[in-house]
């Protein structure tokens, strides 16, 4: 049996709400000591290759691009994948190759580089809102640019950019739906209103807003707000992540990082802590 330094997290509870990168999640939780209740709280599908991801990707093909954001590894791969498929692909990369690509994070830098596709710079907290600074201290009138999204349609990120009078491109690979097992979580619900559950990690912005949305559907919004209220550690990727649970009247722990692991040594430092 560990110690309570090498366990900080033995005797708890967290309830793990994402899908992609749920068992890395869980895996980290549980080499601090944690329970962990996993209940994905949506599903991400790819959108079809002949729809709205294609006419994005002609539309890139149409005309020289400026700047290319990529927001998320898998999707960026996604995108180039489905091209490829349709037998765009190398135009898809000679167009890009021209472009000045920014990365939000680690991930979205390898998946450039994957396709043999150069970095010009990269987020260091790995948050968009740092990507649109960096964008918006450059001249943007008349400007295309390409913003790769993940299921979160980042409506807000790209407003700004059409504000700075740019011409935006927004691609969208996958989108986000309810999960494929909600009894899972409903169980997770109850047992947070129970009392069973200490705290809850979220990595997307749509298993926050689903949890939430569940919990009303099913009759049961004012008992988890309650037992939230009560003392349940609500820890957060980011502030994306985080905004539906703050627009809702909940506070949130967030990491200084917006990485995973970052999520989970939080977690560990504040639910003892709290006890």
């Amino acid at each position: 049996m560990g110690s309570k330094t090498e366990e900080p997290l033995r005797g708890y509870t967290v309830g793990v709400t994402a899908e992609r990168k749920a068992e890395e999640l869980a895996s980290l939780l549980n080499r601090r000591g944690a329970d962990v209740v996993q209940a994905p709280a949506m599903h991400t599908v790819p959108l079809p290759r002949d729809g709205a991801l294609a006419e994005s990707t002609a539309e890139v093909l149409a005309a020289e691009v400026d700047y290319v954001v990529a927001t998320t590894g898998v999707g960026f791969r996604g995108w180039l994948e489905a091209a490829d498929t349709a037998g765009d692909g190398a135009a898809l990369r000679e167009r890009l190759s021209a472009a000045t690509l920014l990365a939000r994070g680690s991930k979205a830098v390898g998946a450039i580089r994957g396709a043999g596709l150069e970095v010009a710079w990269s987020a260091p907290s790995e948050e968009a809102g740092e990507v649109l600074a960096h964008l918006l201290t450059r001249e943007l009138r008349g400007r295309r640019v390409v913003v790769q999204v993940h299921g979160d349609p980042m409506s807000w990120f790209r407003e700004r950019l059409v504000e700075a009078g740019a011409e935006v491109i927004a691609v969208m690979v996958y989108r986000w739906t309810d999960p494929l097992e909600p009894e899972k979580l409903d169980d997770l619900i109850g047992r947070v209103i129970d009392g069973g559950v200490h705290a809850l990690a979220f990595t997307s912005a749509p298993a926050a807003s689903n949890l939430l949305g569940r919990a009303e559907r099913i009759g049961r919004s004012a008992e988890l707000r309650e037992a939230i209220s009560g003392g349940v550690l609500l820890g957060c990727v980011g502030p994306v992540t985080a905004a539906p649970l703050v627009e809702a009247g909940f506070s949130c722990a967030l990491p200084e990082r917006a990485r995973t692991a970052s999520l989970v040594r939080l977690i560990a430092e504040r639910l003892p802590e709290r006890r």
